[in-house]
């Protein structure tokens, strides 16, 4: 993981990160499919601080991956001929959700949950 050396300079003190390791099962031969092949195992690999097995998952990734898919994110990055515009979209982005957007599932934002957690 690229990021560990950055992540391990700027926040070693206030993250703590894993790594789960996927396994999957190898498709037959001459067989394709559209689905993701059979996950065999997994296996959570601590990286840094003391993360929390239970915590442990890809879910939240997966989520930011589908939300990076927005399409006014994408004309934001189309239209953007500078790097400081692009950035002021993302800001504008990440702002809005994890301090604004109510989210269905816990009914609040992500701001609020967090503080809520504490």
């Amino acid at each position: 993981m690229p990021y560990v050396s950055a992540i391990d300079t700027t926040l070693s003190d206030r993250v703590d990160l894993a790594q789960l390791v996927k396994v999957y099962r190898a498709t037959p031969e001459g067989e394709r499919r559209y689905s993701p092949a059979e996950v065999v195992t997994m296996e959570t690999v601590p990286v840094l601080g003391h993360p929390d097995p239970e915590r442990i998952c890809t879910s939240y990734v997966e989520r930011q991956n589908l939300i990076m898919d927005d399409p006014a994110l994408e004309a934001a990055d189309q239209r953007s001929k500078k790097w400081e515009n692009l950035w002021a979209a993302l800001c504008l982005h990440f702002a809005f959700y994890n301090f604004r957007r109510i989210h269905r599932t816990i009914r609040v934002h992500p701001g609020q949950a967090e503080l809520l957690r504490v």
